[in-house]
């Protein structure tokens, strides 16, 4: 059983450790930052490949430090993100971590991490996170690709206007959420959820925007 519990973690209020200057160090970073632009970010790596110093070019809050891996590198850390292709190395890295209490994601061991980063979709607000608990990458790559197909980038759209719809609504709580219920009830009509549902739902929305 997958025992994992989901979260979403503002990471522009911790600081986070990457060490590791290859490819999966870029792997990490990129998506770090494509998720969570402002995160402090500091990455420790004997060589850092040129990919890595261009892509964060434009990261205010990121540190590069072109040097072997130093146990104060974790001072004042939060999370550490460990990706040598050293096992070695990586697995005295998370023990060191762990010894200051700091949450640690071992590349390619899911057995050592804390945490795992997953697959990740996003239309707008809407961010969607897939795990298989560290089984399978590649299914978690391919159900990121089939989300991104079956969801509508107007669903931000969508999501904006709920967000005005509930705001605007007046009465207790049981009957916010049942008017709720029934204005996103659609989505969840099979067996094409997503698009019918959208246009029922965007049809009604500028007439509920108007008179509450």
């Amino acid at each position: 059983m997958n025992t994992l519990y989901p979260i979403f973690v503002k990471f522009e209020n911790f600081d986070i450790l990457i060490v590791g200057g290859g490819n999966v160090g870029l792997e990490k970073i990129t998506s770090v930052l494509n998720n969570s632009p402002r995160a402090r970010i500091t990455l420790v790596g004997e060589r850092i490949i040129p990919e890595i110093k261009t892509f964060v070019a434009d990261f205010e809050y990121v540190k590069l430090l072109e040097k072997p891996f130093e146990p104060s590198d974790l001072d004042d850390k939060h999370f550490a993100i460990i990706a040598t292709d050293d096992k070695e190395l990586n697995h005295s890295i998370k023990l060191l971590a762990a010894s200051r209490r700091i949450l640690a994601n071992v590349a390619d061991t899911p057995h050592l991490c804390d945490f795992y980063l997953g697959s990740i979709v996003q239309k707008g607000d809407l961010k969607i996170a897939i795990s298989t608990n560290g089984k399978s990458p590649t299914i978690a790559k391919r159900l990121k690709e089939t989300f991104y197909d079956v969801l509508p980038d107007e669903l931000d759209d969508l999501l904006q206007n709920m967000h005005k719809i509930r705001n605007k609504l007046n009465g207790n709580f049981a009957y916010k959420v049942k008017t709720l219920n029934k204005l996103t009830r659609d989505l969840a009509a099979q067996p094409e959820p997503i698009k019918p549902a959208r246009r029922r739902i965007l049809r009604h929305l500028p007439a509920w925007l108007k008179k509450r």
